[in-house]
């Protein structure tokens, strides 16, 4: 991971937190990954009524990056 690559991964986390539905919990949250090309894939939570059945931020960026046709992201 190059020096800079842990502050874009913060910021693109925080950044996506705006989107996030979050109804029940309040809790907007956000996570980013970073593949073997050096790109940035963001996701956040999204809730729904019938809990747990949301979608984690980790479960929105992974997808994220395989449609890009990343195969390894970190």
């Amino acid at each position: 991971m190059k020096p800079d690559d842990e502050k874009q991964l913060l910021k693109a986390g925080l950044a996506v937190r705006e989107p996030a539905y979050a109804p029940y919990s309040n809790f907007a949250a956000g996570a980013a990954i970073l593949d073997e090309a050096g790109r940035i894939h963001s996701g956040c939570n999204v809730e729904n009524a019938a809990y747990p059945q949301g979608q984690c931020t980790a479960r929105e960026a992974r997808p994220a990056a395989n449609c890009t046709g990343t195969s390894d992201a970190s």
